[in-house]
């Protein structure tokens, strides 16, 4: 009985949402975990049938079986969005999602790096090797803009406008925007350019990748992470490093110097002010000391 709501709702997602087989076949998977617990149960219930402590009962199941908060949450949206679909289509006269809970998730905060330790780590760079160079200006690169290391990576020559102080970022979705880029950061572009760059031959095809390997190619995201784990070794920073740490770091700097939200927002890529909102995770002693600076009931 379940079979032809299965695949009416495929048919809804692939035509009416127009989602890649990828999504369809998860939503379905959804559903399935759904009707393999009214299986197991011998309760196998039509879906129009089905109530809140039916899928009360199945949250506990799934929750048994070991999955998490997160992996929970996924399959309730998936089942929320199979009963919006029997909804639209009239086939049952109370949605039993309505009033059904999604598991908390707790945000994993990313370790931060002080800009103490951001320079220690830049300072480990030895200058004497090309490589050294290239790193210099796409370290100071990536922390002056916050970048992904995707964006790292596939950074153009053609997007630099280093004169007026920007550099055009093409992020997620292949949605482009403007970045404003630091000083340093300049100058160790320019150096890497006309001291560096121009002894390496380019493979066709990367002659407008900033950043290239010693072959002539861009780096890749594992290389990058290869860097920035040797030179944290050296500085002695035994935190969990990633290209990613220098972006949290970047957006923690300027949410606890009093930056505008919206302005992170924009400058990160985020499509969603509540991506960007993790950065405001401004650590208590940080709290206390703005308090004690500044509000007169704190100050002696």
């Amino acid at each position: 009985m379940w079979d032809a709501y299965k695949k009416g709702f495929r048919a809804y997602l692939q035509l009416e949402k127009s989602l890649s087989d990828n999504s369809v076949d998860a939503y379905l998977f959804d559903i399935n975990k759904l009707t393999d617990f009214l299986q197991e149960g011998n309760s196998m219930k039509a879906p129009g049938d089905i109530e809140l402590k039916d899928l009360q009962q199945f949250i506990k199941w799934i929750g048994e079986l070991g999955m998490t908060a997160a992996s929970q949450s996924r399959i309730i949206s998936g089942i929320r969005s199979f009963y919006k679909y029997c909804s639209i289509e009239n086939m049952l006269k109370k949605d039993p999602t309505a009033l059904l809970e999604t598991p908390k998730l707790k945000r994993k905060l990313p370790d931060v790096l002080s800009f103490e330790e951001i320079e220690n780590i830049i300072s480990q760079i030895d200058l004497s090797k090309a490589e050294g160079g290239r790193n210099k200006a796409m370290l100071e690169t990536m922390y002056s803009c916050g970048l992904r290391v995707s964006e790292v990576v596939n950074l153009k020559i053609s997007c630099l406008y280093l004169d007026v102080g920007f550099i055009r970022v093409t992020g997620k979705g292949d949605k482009e925007r403007l970045v404003p880029i630091g000083n340093a950061a300049i100058k160790y572009i320019n150096i890497y350019r006309k001291n560096i760059r121009i002894h390496v031959a380019v493979k066709p095809g990367n002659e407008d990748m900033l950043f290239l390997n010693r072959r002539g190619s861009r780096l890749t995201r594992v290389m990058i992470f290869l860097i920035l784990k040797d030179l944290a070794k050296k500085a002695g920073i035994t935190k969990n490093i990633s290209p990613h740490t220098f972006r949290h770091s970047f957006a923690t700097h300027l949410v606890e110097g009093g930056a505008n939200l919206r302005a992170v927002q924009e400058m990160l890529g985020h499509e969603s002010i509540t991506t960007t909102e993790i950065y405001t995770h401004l650590d208590r002693e940080y709290l206390r000391k703005t308090l004690h600076d500044f509000h007169p009931a704190f100050k002696s």
